[in-house]
């Protein structure tokens, strides 16, 4: 017992380490150069060598009582950053994945559902673009010349590049998830919020670690959004922290999309493989087989709280 509480002290002390600690040691490292640098000296290693020089011949940093005060500060202020910047991630995940933006105060449900509906109208061209293409590539095909697939594999990436399925949500992250839940609404006829609970407990452990995994890509790359948010304001007294922080922007919402569309790939995935498994348990069919409609259908029929008269059909339910 002694060796396992051991082990899990470790632990915890490695990650707040590496996920508080160090980035935000960074940041005041940062903060303290934005500082003492400005705009005057904004690329002058030497001024900050110079100061960093003066500060420890300070008779504080010359003590090893001082020394010891400094670091608790740092390290006291290194993770309320990194806490900072976990609470704005969280925020911004919210954000990103808008899976309750319906519920939003009014001024940004009104900008969400404008922009939603901007979305949605630039995919319809596009789709429409992309149908055109595929029509010209058959007839090219059955006139016996040989299509270049040139145009058509560009008008579905430009297609993508809005969203992967109709538009219901303001953001492509949010989108490219509930893309997997509406997908499976419309083939099999699954309710992914009543489903999940249930066949959770069917994924087998390896399954469910991926799973887990790609989740916490997912809220690692909103907290480095964050972290952008925190480094923004320090170019108010030294400006390279302004191309600094575009840069964490930049590579955080390059993380975010891939992320979320790992996350997606993986629950439409693990849907379609292990719900077969849930109906043999749950009893509706003998022997794991093909999922169907119908299946999907009797399926969520049994799963569901409300009665079957009684449920709504919805397909804007959030995955977990």
């Amino acid at each position: 017992m002694d060796t396992f509480l051991r082990q899990l002290g470790q632990k915890l002390a490695e990650q707040w380490l590496s996920l508080l600690v160090l980035p935000g040691a960074l940041y005041l490292a940062v903060a303290a150069t934005a500082r003492v640098l400005g705009h005057r000296h904004a690329l002058d290693p030497s001024w900050l060598a110079t100061r960093i020089t003066e500060w420890a011949g300070s008779p504080t940093a010359a003590h090893s009582g001082g020394q010891v005060l400094l670091l608790a500060a740092v390290l006291a202020g290194a993770a309320t950053v990194g806490l900072a910047a976990r609470a704005l991630g969280a925020g911004l995940e919210g954000a990103v994945l808008a899976a309750d933006w319906r519920a939003w105060p009014f001024a940004a449900r009104h900008w969400a559902a404008r922009r939603t509906s901007r979305r949605r109208q630039r995919w319809i061209r596009r789709a429409q673009r992309y149908e055109t293409a595929c029509d010209d590539a058959a007839a090219r095909l059955a006139a016996g010349d040989p299509p270049d697939p040139a145009p058509r594999i560009a008008a579905y990436q430009a297609l993508l590049a809005v969203a992967p399925d109709l538009p219901d949500r303001p953001t492509w992250t949010g989108d490219r998830i509930h893309a997997a839940a509406t997908r499976l609404q419309r083939e099999y006829h699954l309710e992914i919020a009543v489903l999940w609970p249930h066949l959770w407990f069917v994924l087998p452990e390896h399954a469910r670690g991926e799973l887990t995994a790609a989740r916490q890509e997912l809220s690692k790359a909103t907290v480095l959004g964050g972290w952008a948010l925190l480094y923004a304001p320090l170019a108010w007294w030294w400006w390279p922290a302004a191309p600094l922080a575009l840069g964490i922007a930049l590579t955080a919402r390059r993380r975010t999309r891939a992320a979320a569309d790992t996350y997606a790939e993986l629950i439409e995935a693990l849907v379609r493989l292990h719900t077969g498994e849930l109906t043999v348990q749950l009893g509706i069919t003998e022997v794991v087989g093909r999922l169907t409609p119908a299946l999907g259908e009797a399926l969520t029929a049994e799963l569901s709280p409300l009665p079957p008269d009684t449920r709504i059909p919805d397909d804007r339910h959030p995955l977990p």
